[in-house]
């Protein structure tokens, strides 16, 4: 199960370039959070789907993390330059899914940022712990 710590992250790009334009934001690539998850976009295609991986550095039990896969949709209508996006990660290790939804920006000297925030949905056994099963 994953720890619910902090509702915003940001995502910061990592290592490697772009090479788009400095107004465009481009999703496909290796992301890092402030708290040590990291997530490969692999492809986007024309009508905004992509697929990609998670790894979370956060968890109930560090040392049962494994890679997650996620799907997503990127919004494609102009301007496409700080697009909205939302991807769902289905964690392997955990009974447990987290959507996420956000917007890249670039700022004036063409470094990108996703913000987005999250929603964690775990397991319960029977509707009267309902209550307890959204993070």
């Amino acid at each position: 199960m994953v720890q619910a710590t902090v509702f915003l992250l940001v995502l910061s790009l990592a290592l490697g370039a772009h090479s788009l334009s400095v107004e465009k934001c481009n999703l496909i690539g290796h992301w890092v959070n402030d708290l040590g998850s990291n997530m490969t976009i692999l492809a986007v295609d024309e009508k905004g789907n992509f697929a990609g991986l998670y790894n979370t550095s956060v968890a109930d039990h560090p040392n049962e993390i494994q890679q997650s896969s996620l799907v997503g949709s990127l919004h494609l209508t102009n301007p496409i330059d700080q697009p909205t996006f939302g991807f769902t990660v289905n964690w392997t290790f955990s009974d447990s899914i987290t959507v996420f939804t956000g917007q890249c920006f670039v700022d004036k000297d063409g470094k990108e940022t996703l913000r987005t925030m999250w929603l964690l949905r775990l397991h319960v056994d029977d509707l009267e712990n309902d209550w307890k099963a959204t993070r």
